[in-house]
């Protein structure tokens, strides 16, 4: 890909530049990096907190070397994702001179890190069901630590790339792509075809959405701004600010709630990420502490278990063939390949009764012992998993009840399993916080200045930021892979078309070569980092 140049002379030239010279004070900077020891201190005393609560013995430390550097690249991650992608919350506002550039940074910092801490961790475990199955139930080992630092650092270096080059890229669909890099260096070194590492159907919605993201953001920003044009006819609105005067008071308001909603479901959503990806690290070098969710109650633990017998009762009477020896290479080889054999479902009745039959005789899963933790917790983990891809393929054609006790048991794994304890969630909202004011500059300034050829006016930035918040709560409720990257930055270059203003084609050229080469800079990347890392471990 070119390196953009962007001259003085393509730059908008105008009194009404935001000023961006204005250094943090002492105050800031102090404070800046006693929140960032206070959240690596507070990580460390959590994990060895959870450590000395379970009496877990210190063999070799050679594990949590690796756990710590696996969480330093996770939260890593989750910093370079703040400052990537924050042009998506504050570079409207900055250009308007609705907030201060420093303010606005700050601003949607904290509502980052409340948008992490108040998150549901659905979207956390969504992104493990991306990786290959046989890397999952062996996180703990050396390829299981491979796949990890190969996703994040993949991730992290592509992120950093399009940030030097001020080019605002989706931090979402970089990871995605190293995710599946990784499954298809997998399935290759393991003799297979490259595409069965791959589930198609979400790399298939990633390429819609990489299609249709800037289109939305285009069409959506350039009607609004058409409409606000029509109905309301204050010229002030649609021409560049004089000096460093902020817009009226209703459009100011409109443009830091939109950056605000923006920042929160940023931070709601991308911040899940890490937090999914954390957890598998954990469970995979301290699985007696975080393979299972050891708060459940032990009256939980006994309907668990008569929800699995009823279950299995339900499956056996739909199909009622001899179940193999053993069920768990039937229930892998599914997951891996969406493929169903007859005998599936007496594979996921064996396992079913297995997994209610080991919890009845623990009593709870916080007695469950140190070397059956991790079995426990994969049986349940390939199970959940089965069940989830049987109904959304319609494998079985099960009744109304069958179904609905397999959605039951489902549920009850699916609590023993996903959860995330707070200090992990505060971790993450820390390094996602605090990233978020950093490094910031280069892309808001390609999102200000270098993309439509006049300055921004008022109605363009509640246009654009009107649409981009929008847009991420819809894909947010109905589960789509919309990048708000791509319908932000394709919103500004929207509203300069509507407002005759016209565009900076080489920025458009190197943005949209950006969002192009993403997924598979990131698969190339994080494939040839997978295989490199196998033969170092």
């Amino acid at each position: 890909m070119a390196t953009p140049s962007f001259s003085p002379a393509q730059a908008p030239t105008s009194s009404g530049k935001p000023q961006f010279d204005k250094k943090p004070g002492l105050l800031t900077l102090v404070v800046f990096f006693a929140v960032l020891a206070l959240g690596l201190l507070f990580t460390a005393y959590s994990l060895m907190h959870d450590m000395n609560e379970l009496g877990t013995v210190v063999t070799t430390w050679t594990p949590f070397l690796l756990l710590g550097v696996a969480l330093v690249i996770a939260l890593g991650f989750e910093f370079v994702n703040g400052f990537h992608d924050t042009a998506n919350a504050v570079a409207t506002v900055i250009y308007t001179h609705s907030l201060p550039p420093n303010v606005a940074v700050v601003w949607s910092g904290f509502f980052n890190f409340l948008g992490v801490l108040l998150s549901s961790g659905a979207v956390a475990f969504g992104i493990i069901a991306l990786l290959p199955v046989e890397l999952i139930l062996q996180v703990g080992s050396s390829a299981g630590f491979a796949m990890i630092f190969a996703l994040l650092i993949a991730a992290i270096l592509w992120n950093l790339g399009t940030w030097w080059l001020g080019l605002p890229a989706s931090s979402s669909h970089t990871l995605i792509g190293s995710i599946i890099g990784v499954g298809v260096a997998n399935a290759l070194m393991h003799g297979r075809d490259g595409t069965s590492g791959v589930d198609w159907a979400q790399a298939t919605k990633i390429g819609y959405a990489l299609l249709l993201s800037p289109l939305v953001g285009f069409g959506c920003a350039a009607l609004l701004l058409l409409a606000l044009r029509a109905f309301v006819k204050n010229r002030a609105l649609y021409k560049e600010p004089k000096g460093n005067t902020p817009p009226p008071w209703w459009i100011r308001g409109l443009l830091i709630l939109t950056c605000t909603g923006v920042s929160f479901a940023h931070g709601s959503n991308d911040g899940q990420k890490g937090m999914g990806l954390i957890m598998l690290i954990l469970v995979g070098t301290l699985p007696m502490a975080y393979a299972l969710n050891r708060t459940m109650p032990a009256d939980q633990a006994l309907q668990f278990a008569a929800v699995a017998e009823v279950t299995q009762q339900a499956l056996v009477k739909s199909a009622p063939l001899p179940a193999p020896a053993d069920p768990r290479p039937v229930l892998s080889d599914y997951v891996r390949s969406k493929e169903a054999t007859p005998q599936l479902v007496p594979a996921l009745a064996a396992l079913t009764g297995s997994i209610g039959a080991q919890v009845k005789s623990y009593g709870s899963l916080s007695k469950v012992p140190a070397e059956a933790v991790g079995n426990v917790r994969n049986d349940m983990y390939l199970t959940s998993e089965t069940i989830r891809l049987m109904d959304k393929n319609k494998v079985g054609n099960f009744d109304a009840d069958t179904n609905g006790k397999l959605q039951l048991f489902k549920q009850q794994i699916d609590s023993s399993t996903r959860f995330i304890p707070l200090w992990v969630k505060i971790a993450v909202a820390i390094a996602l916080g605090l990233g978020t004011m950093v490094g910031w500059k280069r892309i808001v300034v390609t999102v200000g200045e270098k993309i439509g050829k006049t300055h921004l006016t008022y109605a363009q930035g509640a246009s654009a930021e009107t649409v981009a918040m929008l847009t991420i709560g819809a894909a947010d409720m109905f589960g789509l892979p919309v990048s708000t990257t791509h319908v932000l930055s394709s919103g500004v270059a929207g509203t300069m078309v509507a407002n005759g203003g016209g565009l900076q084609m080489k920025t458009i050229r190197n943005l949209l070569m950006a969002w192009v080469l993403t997924l598979p800079a990131a698969i190339l990347l994080s494939g040839s980092l997978y295989w490199l890392f196998t033969q170092i471990f």
